[in-house]
This record gives C-alpha cells, sequence and structure tokens, in this order.
C-alpha cells in the first residue's frame, strides 16, 4: 500500500483496528472485507512486530509515528490503535 492510502482513516481521535501478520514474506498493509492487514516480516518477540507495525501503518494513514497509541492488543495479533492530535 502507498503512503496516505488510507489516509481518509487518519483524524484525530480515531480508532483504528488491525490484524496482524508477524513472520510474513513481505511487509504489507491490505484491506479486505473492511479489516485493516498489516504484514511484517519480523518475528513477534520483544515488541519488534509491533514497532513495525507501527512504522507501516503510520506510512500507510500518512500520519507520524508518534501520533499512533497502541490502546489495545500489546502481545496480540488484533490490536487497536487511536490516532492523536
Amino acid at each position: 500500500m502507498k503512503k496516505g492510502e488510507i489516509a481518509h482513516l487518519a483524524t484525530p481521535g480515531a480508532d483504528i483496528a488491525v490484524r496482524v501478520m508477524p513472520n510474513a514474506a513481505r511487509n504489507a498493509v491490505t484491506v479486505e472485507d473492511g479489516v485493516i492487514r498489516v504484514s511484517v516480516t519480523v518475528v513477534p518477540e520483544d515488541g519488534k512486530a509491533t514497532k513495525a507495525v507501527v512504522k507501516l501503518l503510520a506510512n500507510a494513514l500518512g500520519v507520524a509515528k508518534s501520533r499512533l497509541v497502541l490502546v489495545r492488543g500489546t502481545t496480540s495479533r488484533d490490536k487497536l490503535f487511536r490516532i492523536d492530535p
């Protein structure tokens, strides 16, 4: 997904639910049936996959990484992010 591809979702205060696919073949952000899926090549240990997800998701939303706050799902594949103003 290109930079800003899902930028229409990037409103301050919005909650963004994602499904994470760690240890994937390539990094990608896709939307299937209204579900945002973030595939990362990083293994899910010590928060490495979550950091990779933040980087990819911020790029796809067209916002700074510092504006994405993980609300729920630190160790889960299903994560909820909030966009800070």
